[in-house]
């Protein structure tokens, strides 16, 4: 039978500190790091024992993710290279383990190696040294099921089918005398049908005729697992595989998901996190994924760019969230050593995810690279053979285009050109045949817009705020207007720590809807009003609510991201119904509300009267589902200590919100104070004990080092003392 188990723990990292994976090889501070402190080899050590029970068995130690350039060595013989920092690799360890002690090395270099994809030239991001994502100990019979791809080439059938080709590792050369079953099962893992084959060393497998079964879809992303048992003279081997039945297609005339017109509304996404790197753990991969789906209410991520997180691909596919899966790059092309490694990415990446029904669409070109006709050419040959069942995609920033890919995906930043040259009208999107350069129309996918156009911290002054978040509903806008744009997706999610050349002068890119806390700024909420209101109303006006924030004063003309119906908005004696601009946004699903003097007869924005209580109020055919009061006079009043969840498992990090907030329960946005955090109980802390507040907020990730209760302790000097419980579980 397969084994697998944790092989996390026990690591001595620079022959000093015992440390567990994920890990990263330096401490990182929030903004102002030395992006040079990790560029340099560092070197991990584990010695463990030979089990007896692995006598006649296959063992290998198998990586998910090291940054980067990994040199592996068994008892001091080099046995392994990978220099890619983004996919996995193993080391066959049968046969070399010696009856004592063994002690494998693991020596990565954070360097940026030109000769391996991303680097080269100018990054806009950071590759944090480390082995940063998990490492497994697989135990397998001699003769084992290796990697299988599952496709369901008629999902939208009545009568479905499954086909299933399935590779068998048989390292030691070994008879291929037995049987390979093959189950399948639904959601609950009650058996819907099963089929077998003889063993060989590609197994093709097919069920035919299945009825009464789901598609994978947004709101219902339905999941069948593949059960194979594969028995032979050497053993039995069994591994579970989860697929879904769902159909996507990029057409001239948009996107289609399972047959239905889908406009695509994303954001992009780096793996980064504060204090951590890339070193948090898969529950805050997860969490990510739940963020972006259930608060920011998107319908897909591109995954810039690189291939992400394993986990966080398992949870796209179980919450329903789209992914646009690319390989490592950023603009430069290296010499022809480099671009084999590219095209070796390509592979890795389709190999290891092939099988998940998120993932809609393969990135086979170098982000916003310049064109390179035999090199993309390899990309899409590769990818086409390994995966004829997605479409290729390459993200480019110039016009007139090469287009080799299925999909012509674009960075479109031409909503900041009117700024730079003068020369352009504000616009939100350029038309499809300006940036092919075309006469014909293609599948085509807006992939990046905004981001350092306008860079916006979350305590920037009101107004800039303001057009940070009209620029994101004027593009948003400008693609649900274009039935041939199949959608946008937006420059970013999340700030994210880069080199001294792109940032601010912190070295923060500050181009998220979302700080690097995972914490909206309010242009997160152009994204989430646009969900509908069954999943949650939004209300959200873009203001701090001061009467001298803005110039000359003021708080109109006041955006009011919703998707309510209307907004009533009472201030200074007036009340008011107002309902969304669809004159100024006729293409969104919800525009938003545009309270102006209009509406209040020059109340809210005369300087030398009084400030007061605005309150607002959505409603929803015809009934109040939200309400929002704002204070004329805020001060600190509570501290709010907010956890993702109150449960965790042992080694899994939750993440901890500390926020600001006035009278209303508002987040105070010029707070800067510092906290103080402590810990009792198994669970160690992510970060600085004494953090400050950034525009009234500050986060913390708490891992836990054992089962039990932990209680963390917040105090602020203004605020006082708050305390919350969560409780760390075993997992099997």
């Amino acid at each position: 039978m397969r084994f697998k188990t944790d092989f996390n723990d026990g690591w001595i990292f620079e022959g000093k500190e015992e440390v567990r994976l994920p890990h990263t090889a330096v401490d990182l501070p929030f903004n102002y790091l030395d992006e040079t402190s990790y560029q340099r080899p560092f070197t991990y050590e584990k010695r463990f024992k030979k089990s007896a029970d692995w006598d006649g068995k296959e063992v290998a130690v198998h990586f998910e993710g090291a940054m980067a350039n990994a040199k592996v060595s068994l008892n001091g013989e080099e046995l392994l290279t990978h220099p890619d920092g983004y996919t996995p690799f193993e080391l066959r360890l049968t046969d070399r383990l010696t009856d004592g002690e063994n002690v494998l090395t693991v020596v990565i270099d954070g360097s940026e190696n030109p000769e391996i994809p991303p680097f080269g030239g100018q990054i806009d991001y950071l590759t944090y040294a480390g082995i940063y994502r998990d490492v497994w100990l697989r135990i397998t019979s001699p003769v084992a099921i290796g990697p299988t791809k599952i496709e369901t080439p008629d999902a939208l059938a009545d009568a479905k089918t499954v086909t299933a080709r399935v590779e068998l590792d048989n390292p030691q050369g070994l008879p291929l005398d037995g049987t390979l079953k093959a189950e399948l099962l639904d959601a609950t893992g009650a058996p819907v049908a099963e089929t077998q084959a003889d063993a060989a060393a590609t197994v093709n497998l097919n069920f035919e005729q299945l009825t009464g079964l789901e598609l994978w879809d947004l709101h219902q992303p339905t999941l069948y697992t593949l059960r194979l048992t594969l028995t032979t003279g050497a053993g039995e081997d069994v591994t579970e595989t989860r697929f879904g039945f769902r159909t996507a297609e990029f057409t001239t005339e948009g996107f289609f998901l399972n047959g239905r017109h889908l406009k695509i509304r994303g954001l992009n996404r780096h793996q980064s996190f504060p204090y951590a790197g890339y070193a948090l753990g898969n529950a805050a991969q997860r969490a990510d994924a739940d963020i972006l789906k259930n608060d920011l209410r998107l319908n897909l991520v591109r995954t810039s760019h690189y291939p992400q997180s394993v986990a966080f691909l398992d949870r796209c596919d179980e919450i329903g969230l789209l992914v646009f899966e690319e390989i490592p790059g950023w603009q430069h092309i290296g010499g022809e050593g480099w671009k084999a490694e590219s095209v070796e990415n390509v592979r890795r990446m389709i190999r290891r995810d092939w099988n998940h029904p998120s993932i809609i669409l393969w990135g086979v070109r170098i982000n916003e690279s310049p064109d390179d006709h035999d090199f993309y050419v390899a990309t899409n040959k590769a990818a086409r053979e390994l995966d004829t069942t997605r479409q290729t995609g390459g993200v480019r920033c110039h016009t007139d285009s090469e287009f080799l890919e299925d999909v012509y995906t674009m960075n479109d930043f031409i909503m900041g050109e009117f700024e730079v040259n003068g020369n352009r009208t504000r616009m939100g999107l350029r038309s499809i045949a300006e940036t092919t350069g075309l006469d014909q129309p293609v599948p085509y996918l807006v992939t990046e817009f905004n981001g350092h156009m306008y860079p916006t911290k979350i305590f920037d002054q009101e107004q800039r705020q303001a057009e940070h978040v009209t620029r994101h509903l004027e593009v948003l806008d400008a693609a649900y207007g274009d039935p041939q744009v199949s959608g946008c997706i937006g420059w970013c999610a999340f700030d994210y720590n880069t080199h001294k050349d792109f940032g601010s002068g912190d070295r923060i890119c500050y181009h998220g809807v979302m700080d690097m806390f995972r914490e909206p700024k309010f242009a997160a909420h152009v994204y989430a009003s646009q969900g509908d209101p069954d999943g949650g109303a939004v209300l959200e006006p873009v203001t701090f609510w001061s009467r001298g924030e803005r110039n000359i004063g003021g708080v109109l003309p006041l955006i009011i991201l919703t998707n309510c119906d209307e907004i009533e908005v009472e201030f200074g004696g007036y009340k008011t119904r107002i309902k969304p601009d669809r004159e100024r946004f006729p293409h969104l699903p919800h525009p938003p509300v545009i309270a102006d003097k209009q509406h209040f007869g020059g109340a809210g924005g005369t300087w030398g009267m009084s400030w007061l209580t605005g309150k607002l109020t959505g409603y929803v055919d015809g009934k109040a589902v939200m309400h929002r009061e704002f204070v004329p006079d805020p001060l600190p009043t509570t501290l709010e200590v907010e956890a993702d969840a109150d449960t965790l498992a042992v080694h899994d990090e939750v993440r901890v919100m500390i926020r600001a907030l006035d009278q209303a329960g508002n987040k105070l946005p010029f707070f800067f104070d510092p906290v103080e955090i402590s810990l009792d109980g198994p669970a160690r802390l992510v970060g600085p004990a004494t953090p400050p507040m950034r525009g009234g907020s500050t986060g913390a990730w708490i891992k836990a080092t054992g089962p039990g209760q932990i209680t963390l302790t917040v105090t602020q000097a203004a605020l006082g003392t708050q305390t919350i419980t969560l409780t760390a579980e075993d997992v099997p």
